[in-house]
């Protein structure tokens, strides 16, 4: 069960008993929440295998009429999914493999779990991503491919189209992430320059039947944007692509290969990726079987049990971390002084998905710059309390999940002569919470829903 590693020294870093209160509660609702979401336990309570017949939700498979049963899939959760899929299926499934993250300690029998690395792609992704288009390509109409893909399966499983090298994708990789485009914009590019993603998996494996099992790490869930729908008609076209490029000034400084692929695929010498009308879409079957909201009603859940007047503010959260934080220390002044829009003891939980255009040369997250941000407005009241954390245990290239700030983070960091200010702008927030000893640690969780803040004033 994830836990939060410095949970106790977290809570002792608060100054008075209210603080000390207020942040206990934050860091046992975060804790909910991503617990709420193990990958194992959603598939064991999602799937069911009864007289040979496999449910979930309102679908139905008779694996009587089924000759196999292949799996794949990547992401950060995959190798948990495949952990619960076995204990469904057992000996059911033929074979299977799916791209997990590098010292994933998950362990199947069947299924093979073949490390990659994340978020910047590499050959390893490549070479599973192949390895799975060999498993749908020998797939025939009497069979059923169970995929199972979580956040992190657009790095996790790269498959370069025409001469794009892996090299010129990380470094596009590279420069999207550190550019402020959000997933959705991401993934377009992603989808327009691979041969896997972007309904790629599914038309090579039709005429088999396609059961998705999806962990959400998308704002609204859209199908075709997680891990870049590699079973999943896409909404998106080449121009789209070009124009995410143009949008962000990355154009000029794209590799050549890759302007080339989307320039082609713009004046129809490339084939699109595959739209809603194709066929290979008639025998797919996709289920959200976790997401933001869930792991969010989870954290608000906990804390009504604990006492808390609780609030689900949205599940949909999106804009650049530090603003975020900005407004969100101005509800939590709000509820602090006013008891708008929820009494005290309050708690209000925030879920979605932040962006940082990176322009320093520091250490962070946007699990970290969202309290930095929060910590410059929040009034120097007793326990008043806002916490952040990214579900997936790694927020940005750090080893540190989130962080979590008081009314006294200002009054520390001037005690021991650290500007908030410089070290926002240097998107250096790692370096100025670890010197408070306020970031929060869970290691990897094994599973990925966006992140979930949480505001508490008692």
């Amino acid at each position: 069960m994830v836990t939060i590693r410095n949970k106790e020294q977290l809570v002792e870093n608060g100054e008075t008993t209210l603080d000390r209160k207020a942040r206990r509660l934050a860091l046992a609702s975060l804790e909910r929440a991503v617990q709420s979401v193990d990958p194992k336990r959603i598939m064991c309570s999602r799937l069911s295998l009864k007289n040979s017949v496999l449910r979930v939700d309102k679908h139905s498979f008779d694996l009587k009429k089924i000759k196999h049963v292949y799996v794949v899939g990547g992401g950060k959760a995959s190798g948990s999914m495949a952990e619960g899929l076995e204990a469904i299926l057992g000996q059911q499934i033929s074979c299977g493999l799916v791209n997990v993250p590098q010292g994933s300690r998950n362990k199947t029998k069947i299924v093979k779990l073949h490390a990659a690395s994340h978020p910047i792609p590499d050959e390893k992704g490549v070479e599973g991503a192949r390895a799975m288009l060999d498993i749908a390509e020998q797939a025939g109409k009497d069979d059923l491919v169970v995929c199972l893909i979580s956040g992190g399966g657009s790095s996790l499983m790269p498959l370069p189209r025409n001469h794009v090298s892996i090299s010129d994708k990380k470094s596009l990789t590279d420069a999207l992430l550190k550019s402020g485009a959000n997933i959705n914009e991401i993934n377009t590019v992603r989808k327009h320059i691979s041969d896997f993603k972007g309904g790629w998996l599914a038309k090579k494996a039709f005429p088999a039947t396609i059961l998705n099992l999806i962990l959400s790490d998308v704002v609204g869930d859209p199908l075709d944007f997680i891990a870049s729908g590699p079973t999943v008609p896409d909404s998106t076209t080449f121009s789209d692509a070009v124009k995410v490029l143009n949008r962000y000034g990355l154009w000029n400084e794209t590799p050549a290969s890759i302007r080339q692929v989307l320039t082609d695929g713009e004046k129809g010498k490339i084939p699109e990726t595959p739209k809603a009308n194709d066929k290979a879409f008639k025998n797919v079957y996709n289920v959200v079987v976790g997401n933001n909201r869930s792991a969010s009603t989870a954290a608000c859940e906990y804390l009504k049990s604990a006492g808390v007047n609780a609030l689900l503010l949205t599940a949909s959260l999106e804009g650049e971390a530090r603003t975020v934080g900005t407004v969100l220390a101005s509800i939590a002044n709000e509820i602090a002084v006013f008891c708008n829009p929820v009494p005290k003891p309050a708690g209000v939980v925030i879920g979605g998905e932040t962006t940082v255009v990176v322009t320093g040369t520091g250490l962070g997250g946007r699990n970290q710059e969202i309290p930095l941000g929060a910590a410059l407005r929040l009034r120097h009241i007793d326990g008043i309390v806002l916490a952040s954390l990214s579900t997936d245990g790694v927020d940005g290239p750090t080893n540190a999940a989130g962080a979590i700030v008081d009314g006294k983070t200002l009054v520390k960091a001037q005690k021991i002569e650290q500007s908030p200010e410089e070290y926002l702008e240097n998107n250096d927030s790692y370096h100025f919470f670890s010197r408070l000893n306020d970031l929060i640690f869970t290691g990897p969780t094994g599973t990925n829903v966006n992140d979930v803040s949480v505001i508490i004033a008692v």
